[in-house]
């Protein structure tokens, strides 16, 4: 009988480090679905969002309004007959043609005040499309996270079927306690209730990734590629003088500004009388004679207190708000770029710790207890506890190495693109 029980110990013990061996060992990837690649979501993402289209659109169609803006109004065509009693009456057809003429420089302000225009609604289209593109990049590193969770945690299922399947057989010989198979019964059914919440998760990043991507919500999406976690290099200070230099958002708040100043120098401008030039020609039908009449017309601003003054104030108070939008703005993006920063620090600390010394720990501390467990040294709470452990650090791991991608590409969205090496630009600013 003696050997039996120590047979039976030597059986538990080996399976156990074999399921164990299982867990701690990478798990390949279903065959049957396809890699799923970020650069091609990224490139499908610019060519098929409406978002991004729109923004495009709305910047193409501002650089239209440059030249109309810049152009003089269209001249007009005079038809006409007069006939005068008079001594010697007059009449016959008249024709000609006039034109409006503004004061010199309106036009250009004009052009300026459109191209500025357009040029903020360029900066608008970058932050609409590099703020996406980091939406769809949490989005992916979301699935990836629950791609990685299935995995952990569906090993971790084929090992409680295994504890309890130990527990059973030490249950039957009367070697461990009748809890120890309803509580590995219970860890089970909490694995299953955990496969199915993940589950709904992938469905609905499913969902929103092919939103994003102007496909149908219900198409069918593959497994995340394996994601690379990069120390992040740069200094605080240079990724806010990157931001400061670079971001989208900033830049089409400074060209608010320009903008706004070229509006002031109109209004002003206003003050001065636009001109209007008529040429007409003439012909007395009763003595078969030709004449011409060629008339200039100035708009005289005679109710300047209440409309070019007013225009004056209104053009100030909209700089004003553009200057106070532009450090509003400029306080956001330094926030951004100060919380993506220490995010993506955290994230590299907490890595390193889970990979080099809690996941070795926890492994090491299983395996342990799984073989006590075999040889009744250990009791089953002990040995599930240290399952537990190792799945959670597993997951806190590639929730991690997630964060940190995240925070990455949050901090590629607000400082104008990829965290390399950029050419110096013009830095925004009023």
């Amino acid at each position: 009988m003696h050997s039996f029980h120590q047979l039976l110990r030597t059986v538990v013990s080996v399976v156990a480090y074999l399921v164990v061996a299982m867990l701690v060992s990478p798990a390949a990837a279903p065959a049957a679905e396809p890699r799923l690649s970020l650069e091609g979501l990224i490139e499908e993402l610019a060519e098929r969002n409406p978002e991004i289209k729109a923004a495009r659109e709305r910047w193409e169609a501002a650089k239209a309004v440059v030249p109309q803006v810049q152009t003089l109004p269209d001249p007009k065509l005079q038809l006409g007959y007069q006939r005068m009693p008079m001594l010697d009456p007059f009449q016959g057809p008249m024709y000609g043609f006039g034109q409006e003429i503004p004061f010199p420089g309106k036009l250009s302000l004009k052009g300026e005040i459109a191209q500025r225009e357009a040029e903020r609604l360029e900066q608008e289209y970058n932050a609409t499309r590099l703020r996406l593109i980091a939406v769809l990049k949490e989005a992916y590193y979301n699935l990836h996270f629950v791609h990685k969770s299935i995995e952990i945690v569906e090993k971790n299922k084929a090992l409680l079927t295994q504890f309890e399947k130990t527990a059973k057989a030490r249950y039957s010989v009367g070697q461990a306690a009748q809890q120890d198979v309803f509580r590995a019964q219970v860890e089970l059914s909490r694995v299953l209730d955990r496969l199915a919440v993940l589950d709904q998760q992938k469905e609905s990043l499913h969902a929103a990734i092919n939103r994003f991507l102007n496909r149908p919500p219900a198409g069918p999406l593959g497994t995340p590629e394996e994601i690379q976690t990069t120390i992040l290099t740069i200094l605080l200070q240079e990724l806010s003088r990157r931001a400061e230099a670079f971001s989208p958002a900033l830049l089409a708040s400074a060209k608010s500004i320009h903008r706004s100043e070229q509006v002031v120098s109109l209004a002003r401008r206003q003050y001065y009388p636009d001109f209007d030039v008529t040429a007409l020609g003439t012909r007395n039908d009763r003595i078969n004679e030709n004449g011409y009449q060629v008339m200039l017309g100035i708009k005289i601003p005679l109710f300047y207190q209440t409309k070019q003054r007013q225009g004056v104030n209104e053009a100030l108070a909209s700089l004003s708000g553009a200057r106070e939008d532009f450090s509003v703005t400029r306080q956001d993006v330094l926030f951004q770029v100060k919380d993506g920063f220490v995010q993506a620090q955290r994230a590299e600390r907490l890595i390193t710790i889970l990979r080099d010394a809690i996941i070795p720990q926890a492994t090491l501390a299983l395996q342990a207890a799984q073989a006590g467990y075999g040889v009744g040294k250990v009791d089953f709470l002990t040995l599930l506890n240290s399952l537990l452990t190792l799945q959670e650090s597993q997951l806190e791991l590639h929730s991690e190495m997630v964060s940190h991608e995240r925070a990455v590409a949050r901090l590629e969205a607000v400082t104008g693109g990829p965290l390399s090496p950029m050419k110096q630009e013009r830095k925004p600013g009023p």
